[in-house]
This record gives structure tokens, sequence and C-alpha cells, in this order.
């Protein structure tokens, strides 16, 4: 069995193993409610760690994530108040989003800038922004029908409606990464981006729409955002690119690229979601949890490391050519002498 496969079941057993723990010891929290809540709370950080994955597996990384979500919230608030029609301002506010991601894509495309420079100055410049549109006030009058979405729950079930988007577009993104030739490009850019240029990849053009993919997803997390909170602000979600990044890293996604699967990423949201929960029923404080995520943040990327130098070892000491284990040793089959 493969390392990342025994990581992905470890990841699925703590989980159930914290949420038996929660039922057992939280009051409230094994409930139809909280759960609910739960789900709720998480419903923007689910949305963003789907394009983030495929930026990490390809070796770049988006750190204005949540400042794009700012900005497309503000924007959104803005238009509805403008007069524009709801239908209007959601597609205004993801192509938005997606002109955001294509300006990072172009400084790190074109100009072949890292992409962690540049998406830390526009973590700032597109904060800034949302301060500049609407400064440190902000927008509570939406309609009603918007209202219901971030507050109702799909019929009669638990499931709130800001979950759905994601329980939509989730499918799609580990479809396309799993079993598409587009994720296939993707794992061979992050494994050796050289030979995947040599080999006839368009790097350029998959690392730019990684991009724009990127931004339009962080600005309907944004509408998402706004629609739970009732609210647009400029302040809106600081600091939450630690938590997506922390739970792709949780889930196996390798910080050098060219490795991860979605499916135990979504087994790091469960559980990055469940923690913050537990805790928050326990009053440990916003500040009290942003250090237990940022524990987890370094323990993935020790987890990563680790993975890499077991991924070496385990093969030269168990394999079939180790000494003394009655095997010949393994020899390279360009080098094999030829019989006469």
């Amino acid at each position: 069995m493969r390392f990342n496969l025994t990581w992905e079941f470890f990841l699925a057993l703590t989980t159930i193993a914290l949420v038996v723990f929660g039922a057992l010891t939280t009051p409230g929290f094994f409930t139809a409610f909280n759960l609910s809540q739960l789900a709720a709370g998480v419903s923007e950080k689910a949305l963003i760690v789907l394009p983030m994955v495929l930026l990490i597996i390809a070796r770049e990384i988006d750190l204005s994530v949540a400042s794009i979500l700012a900005l497309a919230s503000v924007i959104f608030g803005t238009l509805l108040t403008a007069g524009c029609p709801l239908s209007v301002s959601v597609i205004a506010t993801i192509l938005l989003g997606a002109m955001l991601g294509a300006f990072n894509g172009f400084f790190i495309v074109r100009l072949a800038l890292p992409s962690l420079v540049v998406t830390l100055g526009t973590m700032a410049l597109f904060r800034g922004a949302a301060y500049v549109v609407l400064g440190s006030g902000s927008i509570n009058i939406f309609p009603d029908s918007f209202l219901n979405f971030g507050v109702d729950n799909v019929g009669a079930t638990a499931v709130p409606q800001t979950f759905v988007p994601f329980l939509l577009l989730a499918p799609v993104f580990a479809l396309a990464l799993q079993y598409t030739p587009v994720g296939r490009r993707i794992y061979a850019l992050g494994a050796s981006p050289d030979a995947a240029l040599y080999s006839g990849i368009s790097v350029n053009r998959i690392r730019f729409w990684l991009f724009v993919t990127t931004g339009a997803v962080c600005a309907l997390a944004g509408i998402v955002y706004t629609a739970r909170l009732a609210n647009a602000r400029a302040n809106n979600a600081v600091g939450m690119e630690l938590d997506v990044i922390t739970i792709a890293l949780l889930g196996g996604v390798s910080v050098f690229g060219g490795k991860g699967k979605l499916t135990a990423v979504l087994w790091a949201l469960v559980l990055i979601a469940t923690v913050r929960n537990l805790l928050g029923l326990n009053q440990i404080s916003g500040d009290a949890q942003g250090t237990v995520i940022g524990l987890l943040l370094v323990g993935s990327l020790l987890i990563n490391n680790l993975t890499g130098s077991f991924a070496g070892i385990l093969p030269r000491t168990l394999g079939p050519g180790k000494a003394g284990a009655g095997a010949a040793p393994s020899t390279s089959r360009n080098f094999r002498r030829k019989k006469p």
C-alpha cells in the first residue's frame, strides 16, 4: 500500500475518532443544528481549497485568495446597492474574480515572477482596493431571496444551501484532476516543469488558467460568504488563506508539487472544521484556534518532508534487492550483460 493511501486512511480514522470524541464529551456537538452550522461555516474554505489543490500540485500558490474573496464581496454588495439585479451582480462578481486571477497569472506566467511573491503583493493590493471602494463601513441590505440562501437548508435536510456550490464543484474538480488529460498534465507540470515543457505540454497556458479559475472560485466564495454573514465588508475573511493552505497540505498535497488527491484533502477539510467547531463550543477564542491551525500547518509540512524521506529509504531497505534477503541485487536493465 502506498503512503498517500495510508495517510488518507489515517486522516479518515483521525476525523472519525475526533467526531466520536466530540459527540461523547461536548454537549450539543452531535446535533443536526450544530453539524449544519459546521458545514455552513466551512463553505467558503471548501470552495477555495478546490483550485488551491490544483495550484499546489502544479508547484504554484495563491496567497491572495482571501483578499479576492473580500474584494468580490464588496463589489457584489456595491452592485446590489446600486440597483443591479441579483443575477447580473453574481455574474459580474465572478467575472471580476476571474480578472483578478488573470492579473496574478499575467505577472507569474508572462513576467516569470514567483507566485509566492506576486500573490503576497496582491494579497495587500486587493484588500486595499476593497477598503478604497467601501472604506471601513459595511453593506447590510440585501434581497430576501439572497438572505434566505445564506441561512436556509436544502429541504428538510441539515445541509445548508451555502454548502451546495461546493457539493456541485467538488466532483468536477476531482474528476478533472484524476481522470482527464488536463489533470495528468497538471501532475506532470508539478513533478517536473522542464520535462512537461519538452514533452509538448502548454505549461504556461495551464498555469495561467489555474490562476483564473482560482480567482473565479474565490469570487463565488465571496458571494457565499456575503450571504452567510449578511454583510459585505473589506475585512471579510482575514487570515482565511492560512486555513485553506493548511487543509491542502494536511490532505497530503506535496508543497514541492506533483502529488496530491482531493479525496484526502476532503478528509482534512472535515478534520479542520471539526477542530474549529469543538474549540468554539468549548469557549476557546479565535486566537487560540489560529494557534492550533498554525501548528497543524507546520505539522503538515513536516509530514510532507518525512514522506519524501521514507519514500527513498523504504524501497532500499525493504525491496527485493536487499542484501542477505536471498535475492540478487537489482541491476538496471540498461547495464545488464547480454548473453553471447
